[in-house]
């Protein structure tokens, strides 16, 4: 008995390249959500002064979420026939999100995040782009992560906003 392979969809052997664009695009996005972690973990600790408690707590909570991120990416990777990689693999990029020689400045930390944020939203969408009509069920999850990065960067727009209007950024 022969089945249609078609119905597979993105798992179909005719869909390999795309599958594989696919892999490559989360490879990308899995190490994205890992570098933030790293970032937002020492973003959480260093910063000093009054001002600068909110937004250490605000990273402490968001790097279980940007964990989560990683590890859905990873089990969709494993999931679409791909490896998950390992550290050999990583180069970081984030250089505004390192966290600055002043440690009371608190501005620094906050574009950082921001353009972090960007560059995700920037990547998730190429994502769900690609995705569109090829792959449903990865799309489907960046749509999920893309919205909890905006929400992200929004909140830390907000932050900027008052470092503005205090004459601190």
């Amino acid at each position: 008995m022969e089945t249609n392979r078609g119905s597979e969809g993105i798992l179909s052997q005719e869909m390999t390249e795309q599958r594989e664009q696919v892999v490559d695009l989360l490879k990308t996005a899995y190490f994205m959500e890992l570098e933030t972690v790293m970032n937002y973990v020492s973003n959480s600790v260093n910063p000093d002064g009054v001002r600068a408690q909110e937004i250490k707590e605000s990273l402490e909570q968001d790097v279980q979420e940007e964990l989560g991120h990683a590890q859905q990416f990873a089990a969709r990777i494993k999931e679409l026939y791909g490896v998950v990689p390992g550290s050999a693999e990583f180069s970081a990029v984030q250089m505004s999100l390192q966290p600055p020689e002043d440690q009371v400045d608190v501005a620094h930390v906050v574009r950082g995040v921001i353009e972090a944020e960007r560059g995700a939203i920037a990547h998730y969408t190429r994502i769900v782009e690609y995705t569109e009509g090829v792959d449903p069920v990865t799309q489907d999850m960046v749509i999920d992560v893309l919205r909890d990065e905006q929400g992200h960067m929004r909140l830390f727009e907000g932050f900027l906003k008052e470092y503005k209007a205090l004459g601190k950024a």
